[in-house]
């Protein structure tokens, strides 16, 4: 985290800005390694170029982020008191005058709140920091890497679990409380997304809702989950048949898995993000199922499950060694059902590796 901080306070430095704000909690968690919801109440990180950064957080935090490892000023707000005035004291307190210009998050700091920060300034201008802490994150590290592998493991056996608990006339929560039952034996506390289990014709909606449905033969499967590890997200789709297959559902489902497989064959440093969405969508397209594949093919993934960049085919930007994304081509159809299939992405030297492992072969549950 110190190596963060030094490198984010040097591009302070560099783009003269004389402090920074960070309220998103994923920014938070990143500077600082403190993981928290602070619900309601204020979290934030103020930030400047030649003096020690100042955690803000309820009071009731301040040991746990200490637990954490940070070792910088902390201001440890009561539900009464005001954690605006106590950082303009702070600042005050530490010889933090003459502040021309802020950076904040544009697209998380609320207008209330962005009111009650710019009362501690006089006649400032702001620059959005928001760009610059995306490219920070958006190449992760060994560490961030790792356990990233374990969230991926943790998503795939998931997957498992709620295969193990088909059998005819369950329903959809039924197996949904199965899989989040021993995710959390395991140890995990929160799943990344509220988790998708669909059978039959609800496997062609993107993105169902799980409710009472009930399995029967010839259903399409579809799973789409995700935990949160160690500050980390992963996120996984696997589409099954239950059962029996038809010709169609066989024709859909080899259409999704030869449009992954394009996407990951070109998945390397200096690739174009969004020739990952064109080669998929070109497949699928050219099979007649253009109009059934309504999303792009993927998004960032870390410390939030969907987070830059945005996969799409209009993303000039390009592949680095260390980024982590989704590739999730899928063909849906109301009538027949739908096929999503999803993998975790790690960009490597020269090429990639998938973190999640789960087959990818048509699977017929019997």
């Amino acid at each position: 985290m110190e190596h963060r901080l030094e490198l984010f306070t040097q591009y302070l430095k560099d783009t003269n800005v004389d402090a920074a704000f960070i309220n998103s909690t994923e920014n938070f968690f990143y500077l600082t390694g403190f993981h928290t919801d602070p619900h309601e109440r204020l979290l934030g990180l103020l930030v400047f170029p030649e003096a020690d950064p100042i955690a803000v957080l309820p009071g009731m935090e301040k040991g746990q982020i200490r637990d954490a490892g940070w070792t910088k000023e902390v201001i440890g707000y009561a539900d009464h008191e005001n954690p605006w005035q106590m950082m303009a004291d702070k600042m005050k307190e530490n010889g933090i005058a003459n502040v021309k210009t802020v950076g904040i998050e544009k697209q998380v700091l609320s207008y209330g709140r962005s009111e009650s920060f710019f009362e501690l300034f006089e006649d400032v201008k702001v620059e959005d920091i928001e760009g610059h802490l995306n490219n920070m994150r958006v190449v992760k590290d060994d560490h961030e890497i790792s356990i990233m592998k374990e969230a991926a493991e943790l998503a795939d056996f998931g997957v498992s679990v709620g295969v193990e608990a088909l059998e005819e006339g369950i329903t959809e929560m039924e197996v949904l409380a199965k899989i989040e039952y021993e995710l959390k034996k395991k140890g995990v506390a929160e799943m990344s997304f509220s988790t998708m289990v669909l059978f039959g014709e609800k496997s062609g909606q993107p993105h169902g809702n799980p409710g009472d449905r009930r399995l029967k033969p010839g259903d399409f499967v579809l799973f789409d989950l995700g935990v949160v590890w160690k500050g980390y997200t992963s996120d996984i789709t696997r589409t099954f048949a239950y059962r029996s297959v038809s010709e169609e559902q066989k024709a859909i489902y080899n259409k999704v898995k030869e449009a992954l497989e394009a996407s990951l064959a070109i998945s390397k440093p200096g690739t174009r993000i969004g020739d990952l969405d064109q080669v998929a969508r070109d497949v699928i397209t050219d099979a007649g199922y253009g109009d059934k594949f309504p999303h792009r093919i993927g998004h960032g993934l870390g410390i939030n499950v969907h987070e830059f960049p945005s996969m799409s085919h209009l993303n000039d930007g390009v592949l680095k060694e260390g980024m982590t994304y989704t590739i999730e081509p899928g063909i849906y159809d109301p009538e027949v059902g739908g096929v999503r299939l999803e993998d975790d992405v790690l960009v490597t030297e020269d090429g990639y590796v998938t973190l999640t492992k789960t087959p990818k072969e048509l699977r017929i549950i019997e």
